[in-house]
C-alpha cells in the first residue's frame, strides 16, 4: 500500500512538472512573437496607410516591449490626429483607433493654403474648402480659439461665417454668408455676441450690412 501511494505521488509530480514545463515554454514563445499586423482606423484610406507605414518599425518588436515613447512621438507629429487609442491584440497585432481633427478655418500664407484643426495644428491643403471660414491677416491660434469659444457659448451660428479678419490688436471682424460685416471688440466677446443675436432677432426686417460692436454695450449699424 505505501508503495502504491509513492507511485501515485511520483506520477502527480511528473504530471505537474510536465504541465509546468509546457506552460513556461508557451509563455516564453509568446514573449518573442514579433508583431505581424498593424491596423489604423479613423483617417481616410491613404492617411491610414501612411500612418501604418510610419509605425512599421514596431514589427521588429513584440507586444511586451513596445517603444511607447516612439509611438507617442509619431502620433503627436501627425497633424490630422485629435486623439488616439492603442490596443494590443495578443499575440501579434496592434489596432490603433484615431479621432480625426475637425477643420475649423483656413488661411493662406506664402502661397500655401493651410487648414486649422480643432487640435490647434495646421494642415497643408491644395485648395480652400467651402464649408469653413477663411482667415485674413496674421493671427494667434489662442485668439482664434477664444473667439470660437465665445461663439459656442452664444446663439451665434459659426457655420454662418464666411470670412474672418484678424487685426494686429487681437481684434476680429466677421463677414457672414448673407453679407453682414460684424466689427467685434477685442474684449468681452461673449457679451458682444449675445447683444448681436438679440439685436438681429429683433430687427429681422431692417436692411443692415454692417454692425459695429466695438463700443461697450452699443450697437452701431450701417444700412
Amino acid at each position: 500500500m505505501p508503495q502504491l501511494k509513492s507511485k501515485k505521488i511520483l506520477l502527480y509530480v511528473f504530471l505537474f512538472l510536465l504541465i509546468g514545463t509546457f506552460n513556461n515554454k508557451d509563455l516564453n514563445d509568446l514573449k518573442f512573437v514579433k508583431i505581424k499586423s498593424i491596423s489604423v482606423i479613423g483617417l481616410n484610406d491613404k492617411d491610414n496607410f501612411e500612418l501604418e507605414n510610419d509605425l512599421n518599425f514596431l514589427k521588429i518588436q513584440n507586444l511586451f516591449s513596445l517603444d511607447k515613447k516612439k509611438i507617442i512621438e509619431i502620433m503627436n507629429s501627425n497633424n490630422l490626429i485629435e486623439r488616439y487609442s492603442v490596443f494590443k491584440i495578443y499575440p501579434s497585432k496592434i489596432d490603433i483607433i484615431v479621432d480625426r481633427t475637425k477643420f475649423l478655418a483656413q488661411f493662406k500664407k506664402a502661397n500655401q493654403i493651410f487648414l486649422l484643426g480643432s487640435n490647434g495644428k495646421f494642415i497643408e491643403s491644395d485648395f480652400f474648402k467651402s464649408n469653413i471660414p477663411i482667415i485674413f491677416g496674421d493671427f494667434e491660434v489662442k485668439n482664434f480659439f477664444d473667439l470660437k469659444s465665445a461663439i459656442q457659448e452664444t446663439n451665434f451660428i459659426y457655420k454662418d461665417i464666411k470670412n474672418l479678419y484678424s487685426f494686429s490688436s487681437g481684434r476680429w471682424d466677421i463677414e457672414t454668408h448673407n453679407g453682414f460685416l460684424i466689427k467685434l471688440p477685442k474684449d468681452n466677446l461673449k457679451r458682444s455676441l449675445e447683444l448681436l443675436t438679440i439685436f438681429l432677432n429683433e430687427n429681422t426686417e431692417e436692411e443692415i450690412n454692417k454692425i459695429d460692436l466695438r463700443q461697450s454695450n452699443q450697437i452701431i449699424t450701417n444700412g
